[in-house]
């Protein structure tokens, strides 16, 4: 590519200049032609105008005094022929003798003898050539009795080239010698821009961007600094309802997406934002597009948040049920070392009550959360906190009351999440202490879930109570401070609230969560 740029551009200044050369040529040539025809009237006029020329035009041998008169002039002035002739058309002079007596009939004299002054262009013997015809008047200017021709040679355009040739060439090959370079350092620049890429290459780089774009589970959508769409895949068009002839358009005109415009002036990212694009509760990002150090657009990347909430769930589901397994795993090799013991110590009644009050629990609370708690993720869920609390020498009591039946997606991930972080803290709250207990109620209505989680722990201070929900606030050194923060944010996505109550007594947590709300904003009250 850059070789044919190069040639391109080197052709184009040649080609340039050879044409400006021509027309430098013509003009010169039409300049010379008019100095030239401006000359011969002057000698014409100055022939006319002697007094021997006006009184021997007519006479008989008056060629004697005229022929003398007009070859000195015509040797001065260094013109190719200095022609007299009378009305007759006879000649007077002529640089050739034998002319002399002949008629004058080229046929562009007749409106010479008509009063008329006036120059012609002829081709004779010796090439073109310019003639001035200028009436010869006598008797002070009353009577025309003849005319005066003069002729000059007029230079060929060759001719011109040949005189010019030196000042031509030279310019020639300054001209083709800066075209040249110039052309080849533009071929390296552009080349250089285009990060050293042919066509071929460049086209091969769009298609595949093209398809890894659209082949994404993201969607994405780019804009320049005006706001026009210059990236859409086909999952941006499916979540958001947009035409795949979209590109080019104003985002407002197709999609209405709060804070874009916004990162595009600023220039300042924003992370897991929640929007609503065509009904779709989506999770986006805002990324400032760079372009040496400026912002030049913005893109948004975004993913359907249902999706994300089914993945979060199966991921908390499996978490849930290992650490229930590891625990029960941890409380049955317990139980069979007392029942081992038992049966050395040949205390055969009391390892047979043993096991039918262990198993008398075990199936207790199992059967208790099978027909209460409907929900196989939120059931596992605290059947692990259950066996955690036993880990832990604390007691974990499930109210009665407790009740919750199907759950939309996004309620059921959201709970698991609210209810294995309030659960975890208050179990950690009461480890050590002389009362370990840690009270739960889960119950649920048409309109909303009403939870609460309250342990017998220390409490907390009133100056915390503002700060417990914060990113990375804890008391119990670097590293913590998450659960608390992902409640929050939980609730805010759920549009619920959270009412905080602590004591010397320990610590309460009430939240309820609206059934079938469209996200909005979270209440948290202390």
């Amino acid at each position: 590519m850059r070789t044919k740029i190069a040639l391109l551009s080197f052709g184009l200044v040649l080609l340039s200049i050879l044409v400006a050369g021509v027309m430098i040529v013509e003009r010169t040539t039409e300049a010379a032609r008019k100095e030239i025809g401006l000359r011969a009237i002057a000698i014409a006029r100055t022939v006319a105008e002697l007094k021997e020329i006006q009184d021997n035009l007519g006479r008989p041998e008056g060629w004697k005094a005229i022929q003398p008169i007009a070859e000195r002039i015509r040797v001065a002035t260094g013109v190719e022929y200095i022609v007299v002739f009378d009305m007759k058309r006879v000649r007077y002079s002529h640089p050739l003798q034998d002319r002399i007596g002949t008629l004058f009939a080229d046929g562009d004299e007749g409106p010479s003898l008509r009063h008329q002054e006036y120059l012609s262009q002829a081709v004779g013997v010796l090439g073109p050539s310019i003639r001035a015809f200028v009436p010869v008047m006598a008797d002070q200017g009353t009577r025309q009795v003849g005319v005066v021709v003069v002729g000059i040679l007029v230079p060929t355009v060759s001719e011109a080239l040949h005189s010019l040739r030196l000042q031509l060439y030279s310019s020639l090959l300054v001209g083709v010698g800066l075209g040249l370079v110039g052309s080849f350092y533009l071929a390296r620049n552009i080349k250089k821009n285009m990060f050293s890429l042919e066509p071929s290459e460049i086209a091969r780089i769009l298609e595949e961007r093209v398809a890894v774009l659209q082949s994404m589970a993201e969607g994405v959508i780019a804009i320049d600094k005006e706001g026009c769409i210059t990236i859409l895949n086909q999952e941006a068009q499916r979540m958001t309802g947009a035409l795949p002839d979209s590109t080019g358009r104003p985002i407002d005109a197709v999609v209405a997406v709060p804070g874009l415009k916004e990162t595009v002036l600023n220039g300042e990212g924003q992370f897991n934002q929640e929007l609503t694009l065509n009904q779709n509760v989506v999770l986006a990002n805002f990324l400032p597009i760079r372009v040496d150090d400026k912002v030049v657009g913005a893109a948004i990347t975004f993913q359907d948040k249902t999706e994300v909430h089914k993945l979060a769930e199966e991921l908390t589901g499996v978490k849930t049920f290992i650490e229930a397994l590891r625990a029960q795993n941890h409380e049955s090799l317990n139980k069979l070392h007392t029942i081992a013991g038992l049966i050395q110590l040949q205390k055969y009644e009391k390892a047979v009550d043993y096991i039918f009050s262990t198993t008398e629990e075990q199936e207790g609370i199992t059967r208790f959360l099978s027909r209460r708690i409907r929900n196989p993720a939120l059931a596992g869920l605290l059947l692990g906190k259950y066996n955690r609390a036993k880990e832990l020498r604390a007691k974990l009591i499930l109210d009665p009351e407790s009740n919750v039946g199907e759950l939309p997606q996004l309620e059921r991930s959201g709970l698991v999440v609210i209810l294995g972080n309030l659960l975890e803290n208050a179990l950690e709250a009461v480890s050590g202490r002389t009362l370990c207990e840690v009270h739960c109620l889960i119950k649920q209505s048409a309109e909303e879930l009403a939870l609460s989680v309250e342990d017998t722990g220390p409490g907390i201070e009133p100056a915390d109570l503002e700060q417990i929900f914060a990113w990375g606030f804890s008391r119990k050194g670097s590293g913590r401070g998450v659960g608390l923060a992902l409640v929050k944010h939980t609730l805010e996505s759920q549009g619920g609230q959270v009412e905080v109550e602590s004591g010397n007594w320990g610590t309460k947590f009430s939240v309820r969560i609206p059934i079938g709300v469209s996200p909005g904003h979270s209440e948290i009250r202390g």
